[in-house]
C-alpha cells in the first residue's frame, strides 16, 4: 500500500461509513429489486450478477460448503483428501455460478476467535485498524503481531460523541494452518469470517498479503459503458444547447425583423398624422379664409353703381388695396364700414379729380376679416379692371 493510499484511507473510510449510514443504499436496493421484478426471468438471469458468497467451514473431520444464508450443504469432502478431489467437489457445487461473481469465505467457529466490545470516541472511527492494535494489549492477552484482527463498527445506540465497536481477533497459529491447507489444495478464499447462525459475522480476518487478486472484466465493461453513456449524455446536452442557440438566433432575427417593421409602421403612422394635421390645417385655413368671390361680391354690393374699380390687390398679410373712380369718393368709407368681409377702410394718399370722366380718383386700403369676423391673411393676388 502506497503512502498516498494510506493518506486517503481515512477519508475513504469516512465516505464509506457516511454512505452506509445514509438511506440511499437501502433505496437503491429496493428500487433495483422492483425494476428486476418487471423483467422476464430469462432477462433477470442474463442481467443479474453481483457477488455471490459461499461459506467454507471445517466441521469435525470434514469440510462443508454452503451458500451464504442457506443451511443446505452444497458440497463436502474429508480432511486430508487429495487436491483434485477437493477441487472437483468445489467445482461441482459452484458450477452454476459465474466465476466473476464467486466469492469464497472461510468460516471460523466462534470458539476459535476472541471478541471484545469497545466503547470508542467518534473520532476513532476514521482509524479503526490502529485503534484495534492499541486496544489489543488492553483487551486481550495477545499482542497485535500475534493475531489477525478486525474492528467492526456496531449500530448499537451509544452515548453522545461515542460509538460501540467489536474487536475480533484470531491467533495466527490457529488460522495459518487452515489457510495453508486450503492453499495446498489450490483453493483461495476471499475472506475469513466468524460463523453466526447460517451466515457470517461480517468481518474479514484474512491477512492483506493473502487476499487474492481478481480481474474484473465485467467491471471494466461497465466502466466503458458508463463512459459511453456519459459521452452520449454530453453530446445530447451539446446538441440541446446548439438547438437552443439556433432557436435563440432565429428568435433574435425575428425580433429584429419585427423591430424594423415596427419602425416602418411608426414612420407611416407619423407620416399619416403629419398628413392628417396638414390636411386639417388646410381645411381650417380654407374655412377661415375669405375667398376672392366673397370679397368681390361684398364690394359689388356695397359700392355705388356710379363707381368702378380699376385695380384690386391682396397681399399675404390680408391687406386689400383697390383703386378706382367714384363721383363722391369720400362716401365710400360709409359704404364699407358695415362690411363683414373687410374692416378699417381708409384712403391712402389724396383724392384727385379726373378731368376726363369728371369723377374723383381714389386708392383705398382695408383689412380682410376671417370667416368668424377676425382679420386674416389671404394669399390671393389682385385682379385689375374690375367694375362694380
Amino acid at each position: 500500500m502506497t503512502s498516498a493510499t494510506q493518506s486517503l484511507r481515512p477519508q475513504l473510510e469516512r465516505a464509506r461509513r457516511a454512505w452506509r449510514a445514509s438511506p440511499l443504499p437501502r433505496f437503491l436496493t429496493w428500487w433495483g429489486g422492483e425494476l428486476a421484478a418487471l423483467l422476464p426471468t430469462s432477462w433477470r438471469a442474463l442481467f443479474g450478477g453481483g457477488k455471490q458468497w459461499y461459506l467454507l467451514q471445517r466441521v469435525e473431520n470434514r469440510w462443508e460448503l454452503r451458500r451464504a444464508g442457506a443451511a443446505e450443504v452444497r458440497a463436502q469432502w474429508p480432511l486430508g483428501s487429495e487436491a483434485a478431489i477437493e477441487q472437483a467437489a468445489l467445482a461441482a457445487a459452484i458450477s452454476d455460478v459465474d466465476r466473476q461473481d464467486l466469492r469464497l469465505a472461510l468460516l471460523l467457529p466462534p470458539a476459535a476467535v476472541l471478541r471484545r466490545r469497545l466503547l470508542l470516541p467518534r473520532a476513532a472511527a476514521d482509524n479503526l485498524p490502529q485503534v484495534g492494535a492499541f486496544e489489543m494489549d488492553r483487551q486481550t492477552p495477545f499482542r497485535a503481531e500475534q493475531v489477525y484482527y478486525a474492528v467492526l463498527e456496531l449500530d448499537t445506540p451509544a452515548p453522545a460523541g461515542r460509538f460501540f465497536a467489536e474487536l475480533v481477533a484470531v491467533p495466527r497459529d490457529t488460522l495459518d494452518p487452515l489457510l495453508g491447507e486450503l492453499e495446498s489444495a489450490g483453493i483461495q478464499v476471499d475472506a475469513v469470517d466468524v460463523a453466526e447462525g447460517v451466515g457470517r459475522l461480517g468481518v474479514n480476518l484474512l491477512p492483506p498479503g493473502r487476499v487474492p487478486h481478481r480481474s474484473h472484466p465485467r467491471q471494466r465493461l461497465n466502466l466503458a459503458l458508463a463512459g459511453v453513456a456519459l459521452l452520449l449524455l454530453v453530446l445530447a446536452l451539446a446538441q440541446w444547447l446548439d438547438n437552443r442557440t439556433q432557436a435563440l438566433a432565429t428568435m433574435q432575427a425575428q425580433v429584429q425583423a419585427m423591430q424594423v417593421e415596427a419602425q416602418q409602421v411608426a414612420a407611416l403612422r407619423q407620416q399619416l398624422q403629419d398628413n392628417a394635421g396638414a390636411a386639417s390645417f388646410l381645411v381650417q385655413r380654407k374655412q377661415n379664409r375669405v375667398t376672392m368671390l366673397d370679397l368681390l361680391s361684398d364690394l359689388t354690393s356695397r359700392l355705388p353703381q356710379s363707381a368702378w374699380l380699376e385695380r384690386l390687390s391682396i397681399d399675404p398679410s390680408g391687406q386689400v388695396g383697390f383703386q378706382g373712380q367714384a363721383p363722391q369718393a369720400a362716401a365710400l368709407i360709409d359704404a364699407l364700414k358695415d362690411s363683414t368681409i373687410v374692416r378699417d377702410p381708409n384712403f391712402q394718399g389724396s383724392i384727385q379729380p379726373d378731368p376726363a370722366t369728371g369723377k374723383e380718383r381714389f386708392y383705398m386700403v382695408a383689412q380682410l376679416r376671417q370667416a368668424g369676423g377676425k382679420a386674416t391673411a389671404a394669399p390671393a393676388s389682385a385682379g385689375s379692371g374690375a367694375q362694380p
